[in-house]
C-alpha cells in the first residue's frame, strides 16, 4: 500500500507491508523489511525482475520457483514449510532502498511468531531487517541472510549457501 502525504509534488509517500504469508505449518518465517515500489506496484512480495528471492529460494526447497505464478510460488513456499512477512509495518520512503526508510513503525512480529507453532527458525533478508527485527524475536533461532535486492549487487552464487542454510530448519525435526 502506498498513501502520498502532505499533498502536492512535495508531499512524502508512506508505504505499508503486506499480509504474512505463513499457516500452522510454517517451520521458517522470513522477514524482509518493507516490499520495493516494483513489489507495492505489483500487489506482491519480490516483484522486482532482479530481486533475486525466488532463484535463492529454488535450490532451497528444490522447485523452480521463477517460471511459476505468483500463486504457485506462495503454495510452494507454503507446501516447504516456509512463510514471509515484513519487519517495519510501514514508513515514509522514497523509492525503494532500505536506507531512505523513515519514520517506521513495526509490524508485531512477535505476536504472529507466537501464532506459529512449528516455527524454528525467524531468518531475516538483508541487514536492515536482521537490525530492526532481531530484537523481536524470541525462543526460536535466528539466522541473518544476504539481502535478495538487487541494491544488494553481490551474485546468487555468493548469497546462496548462506540461503541453503534455510533447508535443514525445513526438514522433520
Amino acid at each position: 500500500m502506498v498513501e502520498r502525504l502532505g499533498g502536492g509534488t512535495g508531499g512524502v509517500t508512506r508505504k505499508a507491508s503486506f499480509p504474512p504469508v505463513v499457516d500452522l505449518s510454517t517451520r521458517v518465517l522470513i522477514l524482509g523489511s518493507l516490499p520495493g515500489d516494483a513489489s507495492l506496484a505489483a500487489g506482491r512480495y519480490y516483484a522486482h525482475p532482479q530481486n533475486q528471492f525466488w532463484r535463492l529460494l529454488s535450490p532451497v526447497i528444490g522447485a523452480d520457483l521463477p517460471p511459476l505464478p505468483y500463486e504457485a510460488r506462495l503454495a510452494a513456499l507454503r507446501a516447504a514449510g516456509i512463510g514471509l512477512w515484513d519487519v517495519v509495518a510501514s514508513a515514509t520512503r522514497p523509492g525503494s532502498s532500505d536506507a531512505a526508510i523513515r519514520d517506521a513503525t513495526a509490524n508485531d512480529v512477535a505476536a504472529l511468531i507466537g501464532t506459529l507453532p512449528a516455527l524454528r527458525l525467524v531468518a531475516f533478508n538483508g541487514g536492515t531487517a536482521w537490525k530492526a527485527g532481531r530484537g523481536m524475536v524470541s525462543g526460536v533461532e535466528t539466522l541473518a541472510l544476504p539481502s535478495s535486492s538487487p541494491l544488494h549487487t553481490v551474485g546468487v552464487a555468493v548469497k546462496q549457501p548462506a540461503w541453503d542454510a534455510i533447508a535443514k530448519y525445513l526438514r522433520s525435526a
